[in-house]
Parts: C-alpha cells; sequence; structure tokens
C-alpha cells in the first residue's frame, strides 16, 4: 500500500510563471533536498502495517514495510509527502534499495515474520539494489520465500516486458509478487495475465465505506473474481471500520489492511519482544 500524496498530478493552474507554478517548484525542491539529507545522514527507518488473514484476523499473513525519513527537526515523514516528487530520479532508486535493505535485515533478525517491500519498476537492475537483494537473500534459506515484493499498477506499466521478465526470475528463487494499488490506474487484462503476480491489493478509492457504496461493492466484486481466476490472493487496503470489514468477509476477501487492524509502527511486536526478552534476561 505505497502511499502516495493525492494532491499530486493536479493540473497546473496558470501559465508556465504562475504563483502556483512557482509554489509547486519551490515545494518539491525543498523535499528533493530534505530526502537527499535524510538518505545523506541514514536518517531512515521502517514502518510496519499487518496485513491480516480474513479467517483469522488476529494473525497478520504478512506485515508491509512503509519507507519514513525524518526531517532537519526530527519529526518522522511518511513516504506519501515526498514519493512522488523522487520517484523518477535517483534518490528514487536509493530509496528503494534503503527500504529492501531495512526489510531484509528485518526477515533475516526475525524468522517468524513475512515482510513485503514496496519498490518501482525502475529500480529493475539498478546495480545497488540488485547487490542488496542478493546479499540479503544469502542471509538466511527462508529469507526469500518470506520476501513479497509490491509493485504499483503504474509502476508495472511502465516496463512491462521487462516487469514479466524480472518477476519470474525471482519467482523461481521463491520471492512473491504483490501488484498494488490495482484499480487506480489503468491496466491491460492482457498484462495482468502475463504477470503472474501472487497478490492483487486492490486500491482503498474501492474499499472505503464499501459497507454502504453499491458502486464500489460491484466493482470490488469483480475485482475479487478477476483474481480468483488468476490464482491471485486478495488484499482490500484501507480498511477503516468494522462495517467494511465485515462487507469485505462476506464478499470473501482474503485479506485485510488499514487503521481498523493497525497503523503503521516504527516499533512492531517483534521489536518490543526482543526488549521486553532483554529487560527479563
Amino acid at each position: 500500500m505505497r502511499e502516495f500524496d493525492t494532491m499530486a498530478g493536479l493540473p497546473s493552474r496558470g501559465g508556465a510563471d504562475s504563483p502556483l507554478d512557482c509554489a509547486i517548484t519551490e515545494r518539491d525542491r525543498d523535499t528533493m533536498n530534505m530526502v537527499r539529507d535524510a538518505i545523506a545522514e541514514n536518517n531512515v527507518l521502517m514502518a510496519y502495517q499487518p496485513v491480516v488473514q480474513t479467517a483469522r484476523p488476529d494473525r497478520p499473513a504478512f506485515y508491509e514495510g512503509l519507507i519514513r525519513v525524518l526531517d532537519r527537526s526530527g519529526r518522522i515523514i511518511p513516504a506519501r509527502d515526498f514519493i512522488d516528487v523522487i520517484e523518477t530520479s535517483e534518490m528514487g532508486r536509493q530509496i528503494d534499495c534503503l527500504s529492501l535493505e531495512i526489510g531484509l535485515r528485518a526477515l533475516a533478525e526475525h524468522p517468524e515474520i513475512r515482510l513485503s517491500i514496496n519498490m518501482s519498476a525502475r529500480s529493475i537492475g539498478y546495480p545497488r539494489w540488485v547487490r542488496t537483494l542478493r546479499h540479503g537473500l544469502a542471509a538466511g534459506p527462508t529469507v526469500a520465500e518470506r520476501l513479497i515484493l509490491e509493485i504499483t499498477e503504474s509502476s508495472a506499466m511502465v516496463m512491462p516486458d521487462i516487469v514479466q521478465v524480472f518477476m519470474a526470475d525471482l519467482q523461481k528463487q521463491g520471492i512473491a509478487f504483490a501488484l498494488d494499488d490495482f484499480g487506480a490506474g489503468y491496466t491491460s487484462f492482457r498484462y495482468l495475465r502475463d504477470f503472474y503476480f501472487d497478490v492483487l491489493k486492490i486500491d482503498g478509492q474501492f474499499i472505503r465505506d464499501i459497507h454502504k457504496n453499491p458502486d464500489n461493492q460491484c466493482l470490488t466484486q469483480a475485482l475479487i473474481s478477476i483474481a480468483r481466476h488468476f490464482e491471485m490472493f486478495t488484499v482490500a487496503e484501507y480498511v477503516e471500520t468494522a462495517q467494511d470489514a465485515e462487507f469485505l468477509a462476506e464478499i470473501g476477501i482474503d485479506c485485510m489492511q488499514g487503521y481498523y487492524f493497525g497503523h503503521p509502527s516504527t516499533r512492531p511486536i517483534w521489536t518490543l519482544m526482543d526488549e521486553e526478552a532483554r529487560k527479563a534476561g
């Protein structure tokens, strides 16, 4: 569930030198400087959010790792506040590398967890990312089978043929793939057939208040049917109320993720357990 800024991509409200254009340019420059400083000073961390099994909501199927950076004042800045600005730049590749590095370290240190990590298709073949993956997989025999790589629908469509080959190669090593934000973009169903994603995550715009929205109910049921046809597990993103969770369970969603089940936390349960064990020891 890569966190994107809902204001990104709005059309310009004037000429090239309009006050709004100038403000957006200045904002983007400040954002890039903030992320550049955070990377340089290693002020990067991960927040983890549970993705629960519908049949056993007390048991997370896996956790999603969501990258964060610290600004100069020490505030934790979520990805939605910077990812759109840096996505196509070198910093986007660096953030993907850091996300993978932190996630693989967590998998190596905690063999009881399964974890999904976001990446852009633009990072495929990026030397540092490839080296990070290779090094992380060597840390333990079960790391690959507990790693899920999430690629957004829009990112996958940038280079579908390359993504398809990349996925097939890593799936042979035991790594699973999730198609993130499904329904938010313009996926060709031909590509969906060819990709062989293991998990399909339905975009939150269809999930919020689904218990009282007939249009979203119809669309979500159609997406679940498509996923079943292609033998993909389904995850509903942004589940925030008991009513929505109950409706999704009734229509057969496999897993759910959202504030109703847990907020992203930089201190996940396994970290707290480690702290308790150290105190007891």
